[in-house]
């Protein structure tokens, strides 16, 4: 079974890693969001900063490409971002990212829900709120994967 993006083919059953991204293959991440987000182009200039090769998709309907990558409300954030069969959901940091892949957890993927203060693309000068990447599962089931600030 694929999962399908806005018709971008995302590999078998996302959020299930494989070998060739343990091993540390695919450093390409294709990001999701709203034309006018001054905090995801942040965020986009953050990852490449840290050694990922970003691919930029703006769209009107953020909304469907949540939903169709199957995060639940609870997960949200600005921006969608789908790194090998992972989906990454808001302000992860690009560490957190480079660990989920070589680590290669059975996950779906990573999610800092809403936009906490001084995660990558929201910083607001010395304010810095404590804030979690969540792993999670198909089922929309999490678990801290990371703790910053």
């Amino acid at each position: 079974m694929k999962k399908q993006i806005l018709g971008l083919a995302l590999g078998a059953t996302l959020g299930f890693s494989t070998p060739l991204l343990a091993a540390g293959a695919a450093q390409s991440i294709h990001v999701y969001k709203s034309p006018t987000c001054g905090c995801c182009t942040d965020w986009v200039d953050h990852l490449e900063s840290n050694g990922f090769k970003v691919e930029v998709t703006d769209t009107q309907d953020i909304n469907r490409v949540k939903m169709e990558a199957g995060l639940t409300p609870n997960l949200t954030s600005c921006h969608t971002a789908f790194v090998g069969d992972y989906v990454i959901e808001g302000h992860v940091p690009a560490d957190d990212i480079h660990s989920l892949i070589a680590r290669a957890p059975k996950a779906k993927g990573l999610a800092v829900p809403g936009m906490p203060a001084g995660s990558p693309g929201m910083e607001m000068g010395d304010r810095k709120d404590h804030y979690q990447v969540l792993m999670f599962n198909e089922k929309g089931q999490t678990k801290v994967f990371s703790e910053h600030n």
